[in-house]
């Protein structure tokens, strides 16, 4: 397949994926204009041959990473991302964080860190019927506690030191995530709307980061080349 073979499929994939549209023009970011194709209806479209570019300049990162199976915090607490998010990271083994993002997540790891210690500590007493020493009441209220740490950390769990890079879906929407890396110079590969000020990513792929199709397109693109 010829390089310029590959280049169409890929476009006509970005295409069928919904990769191309954006938000209403009024929803704009400034820094989103030179990658914006036009406008239908009102609607900004990308310019998919940009976002063709930006996808693969954010995939040989990724690929870098993976020669030294270096770790990858995966972000989407939006609706429209848990679930893909959450499934394409357990494929390749990486943390996850698919729903509210806890503040202090990577600026104070190591409390963090704690928190999740005092879960597994606890998963595996009760696996291992030692919490019978309780009464009825406590363990209700140790399995109240199980479950909401679970659901707070459960995709990072075995996440024992800072991850080398994040993926996140919509960094307008996980902005506290985006700040945290940030001041831990931390590199950011994103899928971003736009409505997304993409002069604080360091990989922006500008794309339609609303829709599940095109979503999952991107996740997909990213874990595959994890993998490979």
């Amino acid at each position: 397949m010829t390089e310029t073979t590959k280049t169409e499929q890929n476009l006509d994939e970005l295409f069928k994926a919904g990769a191309h549209f954006g938000f209403s023009k009024s929803r704009r970011h400034p820094s989103a204009t030179p990658l914006i194709f036009g406008s239908k209806n009102k609607v900004d479209i990308f310019d998919l041959e940009k976002t063709h570019v930006s996808l693969e300049n954010a995939l040989a990162f990724i690929s870098k990473l993976a020669e030294t199976k270096a770790t990858i915090l995966f972000v989407g607490g939006k609706n429209e991302a848990q679930g893909i998010i959450k499934e394409e990271a357990e494929k390749i083994g990486m943390p996850y964080l698919a729903g509210r993002w806890i503040g202090g997540t990577l600026t104070n790891f190591p409390e963090i860190r704690k928190r999740i210690d005092i879960m597994i500590l606890l998963l595996s007493q009760k696996e291992k019927g030692e919490l019978v020493k309780y009464t009825k009441k406590e363990r209700i209220l140790i399995d109240r506690k199980i479950e909401k740490l679970q659901k707070m950390f459960g995709g990072i769990k075995d996440m024992i030191a800072l991850p080398k890079a994040l993926f996140i879906i919509d960094p307008r929407f996980e902005e506290t995530a985006l700040r945290e890396a940030k001041s831990l110079k931390i590199p950011v590969v994103a899928l971003c709307g736009s409505d997304n000020n993409i002069t604080d990513i360091d990989y922006p792929i500008s794309a339609n980061d609303s829709n599940i199709a095109s979503i999952r397109f991107f996740v997909e693109k990213v874990a595959e080349a994890y993998k490979k």
